[in-house]
């Protein structure tokens, strides 16, 4: 896993059985905020996202000036989820000390792709957007 650059890419979620017992991944559109600037934007001002947004480093987030709930999954430097929360504007997420990557997307959306504590994701990033 390099380092990703701002720009856009692609989430792949596994876990979501199919009707013959295989596993399918599940794909989501994904921005890529890895600059100092871009993370502390963030969501911020938004009324919804398109799939999710990957801070990268980071370890805790706080919804204060959000617009919309959103759900938060800490993940560890392996891309494996350490927690996943439901957060409402103006609060301060706890700090995780082993996150080194924090995804958000719009409440309820983790729910529906299938990630859960324990899960791996994969990042795709489009060219532009660093190596990952």
């Amino acid at each position: 896993m390099g380092r990703w650059r701002d720009g856009r890419g692609e989430l792949e979620i596994l876990g979501r059985e199919q009707d013959e017992g295989r596993v399918e991944p599940v794909r989501v559109p994904l921005e890529l905020a890895c600059s100092y600037r871009a993370r502390t934007r963030g969501l911020l001002g938004r009324d919804a996202v398109d799939g999710a947004m990957l801070l990268s480093p980071a370890g805790s987030v706080h919804t204060f000036r959000m617009r919309m709930p959103i759900d938060v999954a800490y993940l560890d430097r392996r891309l494996r989820v350490l927690a996943v929360r439901t957060m409402p504007p103006g609060r301060l997420g706890r700090p995780w000390l082993r996150a080194r990557h924090v995804l958000e997307a719009e409440a309820g959306a983790m729910e529906r792709w299938g990630l859960r504590v324990g899960a791996r994701v994969t990042v795709v990033a489009f060219e532009g957007s660093g190596g990952a």
